[in-house]
């Protein structure tokens, strides 16, 4: 029964609408997308376990480390299993990780959290994430932003649906607990519920996904899809290269620390939204002017730019490229954080514009790299070579909100900070915007050396 999922069974048929892979893609990327909606239960499992915030906080840590991890070792297996056997190995394992946390929560065992969510949950992240990129690139070699855009989309969205479904089930699950008010608090019942539940319902989502995801027939294109116009664009190769290949040269790297810079500048404002709003305009008594329900709705906008931007910034980059919408990201990101360090605290209307920009910079960013890795190394092994890459992003997860509250606990305790407080992070983050600016401008195009010797050679790996 399993053999269905094996990439020979996956080739699509003639005159199969690749309009159907998006959907698929999409499918996945939602499910695994409740990853950032994890805040909403975050007080409620810290009383259960009678934890601090950090260990408990832990657990998101330990996913996305585990997603860069899952994804750099499992990239090249991905591509020689095909999109459909990754997905369900995915879902298997993002279901898997919510009934062990379950298990953790009913027993009141922490690390059995730590190891369904963060280490198992974790690997489903990374194979689900990857899963679809390649398969997605050689469907529309024409717009591989828009493609990507379009699944990566859901990375970003998916705590939008994630979010009030869990607090609604949390309601249903526990008489007591009130969705609407941010301090409520679920029991250990309904928390056990949530998950078993969560863990069901993605899982059916993402077999849609599974089930409905093709590869193009050999020598597939679109219709008035000229290949020959492609070797026409700066930095965009008609070669290959292999994942094994691509981690030797300096374009690899380079464009690692540009990712790296990226999600380290996004992840610094995401990690801390809602209570620096506060700290922005807060007055000299010590109150803020921005009610906990409006910094609730800032998270939120940052949110849907965050979704928006991975799908309009990489479908721009199909008509300007992809390094100078990188330039755009890191150039103007730098000049966005300057101006929310200096007057950022002049008026919310800026403080948010501001911010919503980056954080599209930060989704863009997502969205974008896929195919800017197609533009240097080729279909072949694109998504192996893409999980190698991820790793910056668990290098950000840390790096980033390290450098945010490591300022910040040095200029005071939460609730008494200003947005003097903020300024000298927000000037490192320039710094960083900055390293990556340069790594941009230095990619230059793969050094023949490394490309694949010939088409058959690439052929009989696949």
């Amino acid at each position: 029964m399993l053999s269905v999922l094996d990439r020979e069974h996956t080739v699509a048929p003639p005159g199969y609408s690749r309009w159907l892979i998006p959907p698929a893609a999409l499918a996945v990327h939602l499910c695994i997308g409740q990853a950032y909606a994890t805040s909403v239960y975050k007080t409620s499992l810290v009383k259960h376990f009678d934890a601090s915030l950090t260990s408990v906080g832990v657990v998101f840590s330990i996913a996305i480390v585990m997603l860069g991890l899952s994804a750099a070792i499992g990239g090249t297996w991905v591509e020689r299993s095909g999109p459909r056997k990754a997905m369900f190995v995915s879902a298997c394992f993002w279901a898997t990780g919510f009934g062990v946390g379950a298990l953790g929560i009913g027993t009141g065992q922490l690390w059995l959290l730590y190891l369904g969510y963060g280490v198992i949950g974790g690997i489903g992240l990374g194979i689900g994430y990857i899963s679809p990129v390649s398969t997605l690139i050689k469907w529309f070699p024409d717009r591989p932003g828009l493609a990507t855009g379009l699944a990566i989309m859901g990375f970003g969205g998916g705590a939008l649906l994630a979010s009030p479904l869990s607090r609604q089930l949390l309601g249903a699950y526990d008489s007591g607990y009130d969705p609407n008010n941010s301090k409520s608090v679920a029991d250990g019942h309904a928390l056990v519920l949530l998950f078993v539940t969560l863990g069901l319902v993605y899982f059916v989502i993402m077999m849609f996904g599974v089930f409905n995801i093709r590869v193009p027939a050999e020598g597939w294109k679109p219709d008035g899809f000229d290949p020959s116009k492609v070797k026409q664009k700066a930095l965009v190769t008609t070669s290959n290269v292999s994942a094994a290949n691509a981690i030797k040269t300096p374009q690899f790297w380079l464009l690692w620390v540009v990712l790296l810079c990226n999600v380290t500048a996004g992840i610094g404002i995401l990690e801390q939204a809602s209570p620096m709003i506060q700290d922005f305009f807060r007055g000299a008594g010590g109150t803020s002017t921005v009610a906990v329900a409006a910094a609730a709705g800032f998270v939120g906008v940052l949110s849907i730019f965050n979704m928006a931007g991975r799908f309009v910034w990489s479908s721009t980059s199909d008509v300007i490229g992809r390094k100078p919408i990188y330039a755009v990201y890191l150039g103007v990101g730098i000049v966005a954080y300057f101006l929310l360090a200096t007057i950022g605290h002049n008026s919310t209307a800026i403080f948010v514009l501001l911010a919503a920009v980056i954080l599209s910079f930060y989704g863009g960013g997502f969205a974008t790299v896929p195919a800017y890795l197609r533009d240097l190394f080729g279909t072949y092994q694109v998504g192996a070579i893409h999980g190698r890459l991820l790793t910056a992003w668990s290098v950000a997860g840390v790096v980033g909100p390290l450098i945010i509250n490591g300022f910040l606990d040095r200029e005071g305790k939460p609730g008494t900070l200003t947005a003097e407080a903020y300024r000298p992070a927000l000037f490192t983050m320039v710094g960083v915007l900055a390293i990556g600016f340069i790594a941009n401008l230095l990619i230059r195009p793969v050094a023949a050396k490394f490309h694949e010797k010939s088409t058959s050679s690439v052929e009989a790996a696949k």
